[in-house]
């Protein structure tokens, strides 16, 4: 086994090394090429049949977003992260590092842990998730919501990758290299796809299915599978999942056109925020219950006041004491009881 993952990693050292001779624009070619390809299997082999009228909104949307970011990006700094590379050349903490396979796989894997946290913290914070929020409300994933970001986001992800390339010392090709990698492998895994041995391959890296769990409407699920690249990080972590999500996008309604899009990531709506819990308030109130059965060392014949009394405590708890508050459709079957006597 072990000389297996040595001989996979000195081939993957040779190909970097190999790669780290591209140029922007043979990078931005390849880019192209593998988005038509990607795109063509998709419509041909899709995993969800999508609308072609609600497919065709979403290309424009993200395609729109694309060129806006990349405008604004270039307007700034004229590729920051390819300037500031090229300007701290030879400096950080990969300078000692005389092999260049061995540097360059270390700075991906590097960069793609980078990708991990961040995107675990655009989860969890809620001054990040309002621009994030603005990628996972496609409700038709496919190849081009690879392209769905906010451009604040951007600026803040690029100030990010900014004081990575600062820190490690990467050179400027393998800025390149790293970028079309990482970008590539997002495209790959936003893709409406599945293929045979698609499972296996997640078990390596970020597969289509995989992500596709990462985009599902409820928490439980697009709280998982953060990685861009590797699996090996959400299950180091204890994020990687497997699920095969009903519904894809954000709950609520929200823009999908390109100006709502960007005045929608400046909303805090509370309904989309990253801390919306997902209540069970049957299971809540189960809960309440046998505990309050558990005080009369479980006395038969108190079962239907136990579970009256449990729910009117944790309706109020949730929803306050307002009279005429509507509930939301996860209660509707509180009124259930479980125990046999109710």
């Amino acid at each position: 086994m072990s000389n297996l993952l040595t001989s996979l990693a000195t081939l993957l050292q040779s190909y970097l090394h190999w790669l780290s001779s591209l140029s922007g624009e043979l990078a931005t070619l390849i880019l192209l090429i593998a988005f038509v390809v990607l795109a063509v299997i998709e419509l041909n082999y899709p995993k969800r049949k999508l609308p072609l009228k609600k497919l065709r909104q979403s290309y424009q949307t993200n395609v729109s977003l694309f060129i806006f970011n990349s405008i604004v990006i270039s307007l700034l700094s004229a590729i920051p992260l390819i300037l500031v590379a090229r300007l701290n050349s030879g400096a950080g903490l990969l300078s000692f590092i005389d092999n260049p396979g061995g540097k360059a796989l270390l700075s991906l894997l590097l960069l793609d842990l980078l990708m991990y946290f961040w995107h675990r913290a655009s989860h969890h914070f809620d001054g990040l998730w309002m621009f994030h929020k603005v990628h996972h409300n496609d409700p038709y994933l496919n190849v081009s919501t690879a392209f769905r970001i906010h451009i604040v986001e951007l600026l803040i992800l690029t100030l990010v990758k900014t004081v990575f390339i600062l820190v490690t010392g990467i050179s400027q090709v393998m800025v390149t290299t790293s970028e079309t990698i990482l970008t590539l492998f997002i495209m790959f895994h936003h893709t409406n796809t599945t293929f045979s041995g698609e499972k296996g391959l997640g078990q390596v890296i970020i597969a289509p299915y995989l992500h596709r769990a990462h985009h599902s409407v409820e928490r439980k699920e697009h709280d998982t599978n953060y990685g861009a690249i590797f699996s090996i990080w959400d299950r180091l972590f204890g994020t990687f999942a497997e699920y095969e999500p009903a519904k894809i996008g954000i709950k609520n309604s929200s823009p999908q056109n390109f100006s709502g899009l960007i005045k929608f990531g400046f909303s805090s709506d509370k309904q989309v925020t990253a801390y919306e819990p997902d209540l069970n308030l049957s299971a809540m109130i189960a809960e309440a219950a046998y505990y309050k059965a558990e005080k009369r060392s479980f006395t038969p014949g108190n079962e239907l006041r136990d579970w009256l009394e449990a729910k009117r405590e944790i309706i109020r708890m949730v929803y306050g004491d307002k009279p005429g508050k509507k509930q939301s459709n996860s209660s509707d079957n509180t009124t259930h009881c479980p125990f046999t006597l109710c």
